[in-house]
């Protein structure tokens, strides 16, 4: 399924518009108790807040006058589900505040995430935009056109620990899901819990997290704009027991273990560390 006569590059800038209009919407909010005010449930099944709210609003009425102006598509949003804005592809898949207990807490990590699908699965996913609403640091990957960090090519930090060693891993996950890293945590130097997928991801893509983990089934949605950074810089992603996650749906119920770096070969050392089994059940990609 072809994007048609949108460019990649109109895209980004639409991202860029939807972005920037996110960022205005929910700065007054961010850290606030109006903002973490409870006002229903969204289509991914959490709880919606007034943050939630306000910066889908301006995500979607953005992406509005982008496809009314002669680019129609659908979005696929966390809060909303599918919008129709035209077309049923491309598909916008939105994620208008990833790390949401950050935001809510005023914690200095979250992210507002777009990516372009051309169809159903990861590996259809042609663009990918994340921003960073507290910094504004902007990432973004077209598919085998490179990836980028504030405009300037993405190139991976080569490993910082000596030879067997992961020097930084970053991690998503429930406290009492941890235990399922043990054996990667004895191979590894430093931990950090971002709080946002998106933007572990993304720095996963730079080489500053050198291996990132996700012990639970967690939503492959968040996750696709980092996805396409990695391999737009050579990286290797996989679910913890090393099966690709390239054919994974990417609707709001299709979710998924995760295990990726920017280097293979450290990829490799955290697969082997975790006893990696493709036959094991439990650990790899549910929902479609």
């Amino acid at each position: 399924m072809a994007v048609g006569s949108t460019g990649d590059q109109d895209w980004l800038a639409a991202f860029e518009a939807t972005g920037a209009a996110v960022r205005r919407a929910t700065a007054a909010l961010l850290g606030t108790e109006a903002g973490r005010a409870e006002i229903g449930v969204g289509a991914g099944g959490d709880r919606t807040v007034e943050l939630d709210r306000a910066a889908e609003e301006a995500a979607l009425a953005e992406l509005g006058r982008f496809a009314a102006a002669g680019h129609p598509c659908s979005v696929l949003s966390e809060e909303a589900g599918v919008v129709d804005l035209g077309a049923p592809w491309p598909l916008v898949i939105l994620d208008p505040v990833d790390g949401s207990v950050n935001a809510k807490q005023g914690l200095p990590l979250t992210a507002v995430m777009l990516s372009l699908a051309e169809g159903p699965t990861v590996g259809d996913v042609r663009v990918g935009w994340t921003l960073n609403l507290i910094s504004g640091e902007r990432w973004s990957a077209v598919r085998g056109a490179g990836a980028y960090r504030d405009g300037r090519r993405l190139t991976p930090l080569p490993p910082a620990g000596r030879p067997g060693r992961i020097d930084v891993l970053g991690l998503e996950s429930r406290a009492r899901d941890l235990c399922l890293l043990q054996a990667l945590f004895e191979h590894t130097s430093k931990v950090r819990i971002l709080g946002s997928m998106a933007l572990l991801v993304a720095h996963g893509a730079a080489g500053g997290i050198e291996v990132f983990a996700v012990p639970f089934a967690a939503r492959i949605f968040d996750m696709t704009a980092g996805l396409l950074m990695v391999d737009e810089v050579g990286g290797v992603v996989t679910d913890l027991d090393g099966r690709s996650v390239r054919d994974a749906a990417v609707g709001l119920d299709s979710r998924t273990t995760l295990l990726g770096s920017a280097h293979p070969g450290l990829h490799r050392l955290a697969l082997d560390a975790l006893g990696a089994d493709p036959g094991r059940p439990g650990r790899g990609v549910a929902g479609g």
